[in-house]
């Protein structure tokens, strides 16, 4: 390809959408690294520390969509302090100080504020796709920047983000001029909603084909928005717990009969089993149904409504739908390919007859021959079932599965779980991500280190004998880029065995482990490529860099480092220590 023009080569490029290829082939030649940095117009920054925005906006000067991530994963269990960091708005005042023609920003767990939004808003005339995800500290007035000043917006995305809802007139700040858009989802906001002004704006948009909405609109409005975007694609409901009249039923029927596009079903944080049915027509549509805020959907309302739904390959739920539940998903869904269940309470009883086990896993793994995602809280599993899971589905690239009762053996041998999950990295070649739970010895990580191979990313939890174990995972998985630890008996032998693994992987977590305030610092000034980062929120800061003979006595109670190019981060909060 070097005797091609370059204009030719960067056309090629442009067909390869992959974020970790076009990684790959910049490292090609000096020729390849200018053509792809030029061309590149999409960028994923995966810690929104390890780079400043002047040397993105430097490297990619065609920049045009930014995915950026702040928290690490576990902010998402309340292990990361509200206060740690994570603010997106030096790259917004970095982005529009360089006049970047930027098109698209994807947002998870930042801090977002109101002057954020409002800057985003005017400084980025083709702005087009707005996605935020688990974030916090903006209100409606910001979302009322964006829907009034990004005349072109055909994308604003709001998932489980934590606003402050100033008044419910934000949609009424979309311009009359506004018809370009063709996805909302703001299902996450608690005030009300402006009815009247939502129904205006989906009507004159045409391409309209995702909307979400929240519990405040109610059934004869969601009614009249059917009848307005027939052509939906995506469709988000809210909150209808009274039974309607039959005149209402058979308006909501009739709109919903129309949307014969329809192929992504979500919502119902509560809703009347009248109103179930009344979205039968479209269930044999449907290939994606995310019913995880539906606790109110139970029993045989729930098992009914998805016999109906035989082409789903997505499918998220709660485990009130028991086992038998997913027995009848297990013969019902044969295209099924990802699969979420949810714990319907945390702190459950164990005798608690709707919560699934491991005979709805081997269910779905005998009916589902196409399933490679799955995500599973249970109260209880066993190594044979494991076994026959791995047998069934090969083709995992994602397995996480939880056992809500930590450190829970086999409940039929009372014998660690290192078999079973040993079965799945053995079998599952493909394997990316990967949960462990349950009673685990190191052996498991020895079978983890030998056999997963292609595996990135893998959370720990109340797992482990001793250092070894978190060892044969360093030195086996050679494409780790996460690693997630808690609760667990691995210390400074096996944080410190091997320093230049972090070259190569992203970030480092461990919360409630057996690594000190010594360990710590030796591995920062052995990797000063990295920034080690201590959280506690109990710690004076000043004494714990003092200290000398009690560091290696000192445990820390959460570690996080990961690679970055930049140095320590200047925003740190007074309970996080970079060393």
């Amino acid at each position: 390809m070097n005797y091609f023009p370059d204009e030719v080569i960067e056309h090629i490029f442009d067909f390869i959408a992959s974020h970790k290829d076009r990684n790959s082939i910049s490292l090609v030649s000096k020729s390849w690294h200018k053509i792809e940095r030029c061309s590149r117009k999409r960028v994923f920054i995966g810690n929104c520390y390890a780079i400043n925005p002047e040397r993105l906006i430097e490297r990619f000067p065609s920049l045009r969509s930014l995915t950026l991530k702040g928290k690490p994963h576990f902010a998402d269990f309340n292990l990361v302090p509200h206060e740690w960091g994570g603010f997106v708005h030096p790259w917004i005042v970095a982005l529009a100080k360089a006049r970047v023609g930027l098109e698209e920003l994807r947002l998870k767990r930042m801090v977002v504020s109101d002057e954020s939004l409002e800057l985003l808003s005017r400084s980025f005339a083709s702005f087009k796709s707005l996605v935020l995800v688990s974030c916090e500290g903006f209100t409606t007035d910001g979302l009322a920047s964006v829907a009034a000043n990004c005349r072109h917006l055909c994308e604003l995305d709001l998932q489980e983000n934590e606003i402050e809802d100033h008044r419910g007139q934000w949609l009424n700040c979309f311009p009359e001029s506004s018809t370009a858009l063709t996805s909302l989802n703001f299902s996450c906001l608690k005030g009300e909603t402006n009815l009247a002004a939502l129904e205006r704006l989906v009507a004159r948009s045409p391409n309209l084909e995702s909307l979400k909405v929240n519990r405040a609109v109610p059934l004869d409005a969601l009614t009249r928005l059917l009848s307005c975007a027939p052509q939906l694609v995506d469709l988000g409901v809210g909150s209808y717990e009274n039974e309607p009249d039959q005149e209402s039923f058979v308006k909501l029927m009739d709109a919903i009969k129309k949307c014969t596009s329809l192929r992504s079903l979500s919502g119902f944080s509560e809703v009347a089993p009248l109103c179930l049915t009344a979205f039968y027509p479209i269930c044999q549509n449907l290939t994606s149904l995310n019913l995880s805020y539906a606790a109110e959907i139970q029993g045989n309302h729930l098992i009914r409504f998805i016999q109906f739904c035989k082409r789903l390959q997505r499918l998220w739920i709660l485990d009130s739908i028991g086992d038998k539940g997913l027995e009848v998903v297990a013969s019902t869904c044969k295209e099924l390919q990802e699969l979420r269940v949810f714990p319907s309470d945390l702190h459950d009883e164990e005798d608690n007859d709707t919560a699934v086990t491991e005979i709805g896993l081997v269910a779905i793994s005998a009916g589902c021959p196409k399933l490679h995602s799955i995500l599973y809280f249970c109260k209880q599993m066993t190594n044979a079932a494991l076994i026959t899971v791995a047998k069934n589905c090969p083709n995992f690239i994602r397995f996480r599965l939880c056992i809500l009762e930590p450190n829970k053996p086999d409940h039929t041998t009372s014998q660690s779980l290192d078999e079973g999950f040993g079965a799945i990295v053995q079998a599952c070649k493909g394997l990316r991500r990967l949960s462990v739970s349950g009673l685990l010895t190191d052996k498991v990580f020895l079978y983890i280190g030998m056999y997963a191979e292609q595996l990135e990313m893998l959370s720990i939890a109340f797992a482990g004998d001793t250092d070894k174990g978190m060892l044969y995972v360093l030195n086996g998985c050679k494409k780790m880029r996460k690693l997630e630890i808690r609760d667990s008996p691995f210390g400074n032998a096996a944080l410190l065995a091997d320093v230049d693994k972090y070259r190569t992987m992203r970030s480092l977590w461990m919360s409630s482990c057996e690594v000190t305030l010594g360990g710590c610092k030796r591995l920062a000034r052995n990797a000063p490529w990295l920034n080690v980062e201590i959280i506690n929120e109990n710690e004076n800061n000043d004494l714990m860099m003092e200290r000398n003979e009690e560091d290696e006595r000192e445990k820390v109670d959460r570690l996080y480092l990961y690679r970055t190019v930049v140095g320590a981060r200047k925003d740190a909060p007074p309970c996080v220590t970079i060393l």
